[in-house]
């Protein structure tokens, strides 16, 4: 059996990206996305879900390594200047995994969002996520599947949110496996 930590990005005080046209932050917004994932493993023999609240951004990785996941998916979403789009996943650019990883999971958000596809982004420690990324034992990822502020990009994901979690629950899954070989 494989564990994939599932971190919710932010936290309620600190809850990153918000939509203003709904009042949407990104840490509600991933916080109910979670829940909803892990209910697609139930019963699931092969994948343990572990979900993760952030206590501190400089002691997450520490937590996250505590738990000895196999892999890890940090649930975020992007934010800019309302009118940027699309979906992007980022990794640690010296994990072959990671990278291997990412490619999976942004296939699927990609085929299930239909928003235009930034790619996998190799990130170093000086980077933004770049801490998180390098510090974690397992490979870990940094899924940024729309962008909250952007009112379309959040009507898209609003309106395929079977999909989203599909994608997410078939990529742990293919993840898993891969890990596995």
């Amino acid at each position: 059996m494989k564990t994939c930590a599932l971190v919710i990005g932010h936290k309620k005080n600190s809850p990153g990206a918000v939509n203003k046209t709904q009042n949407l932050s990104e840490f509600d917004y991933n916080e109910q996305l979670a829940l909803e994932i892990e209910a697609g493993f139930t019963g699931c023999e092969k994948v343990k879900i572990q979900r993760i609240y952030r206590r501190t951004y400089s002691t997450l990785p520490e937590d996250i390594n505590a738990l000895k996941p196999d892999f890890i998916i940090c649930l975020h979403c992007n934010a800019y200047n309302t009118q940027a789009t699309g979906t992007e996943v980022l990794f640690y650019h010296r994990s072959k995994k990671g990278k291997k990883l990412a490619k999976i999971l942004d296939k699927n958000l990609v085929n299930a969002l239909e928003l235009s596809d930034r790619g996998i982004k190799a990130k170093t420690t000086e980077d933004r996520g770049g801490y998180l990324l390098k510090q974690t034992s397992a490979p870990c990822l940094i899924s940024e599947p729309f962008f909250i502020d952007n009112d379309q990009d959040l009507e898209i994901a609003n309106n395929r949110r079977t999909e989203l979690i599909n994608a997410y629950v078939k990529s742990i899954k293919k993840m898993a496996r891969t890990l596995s070989k």
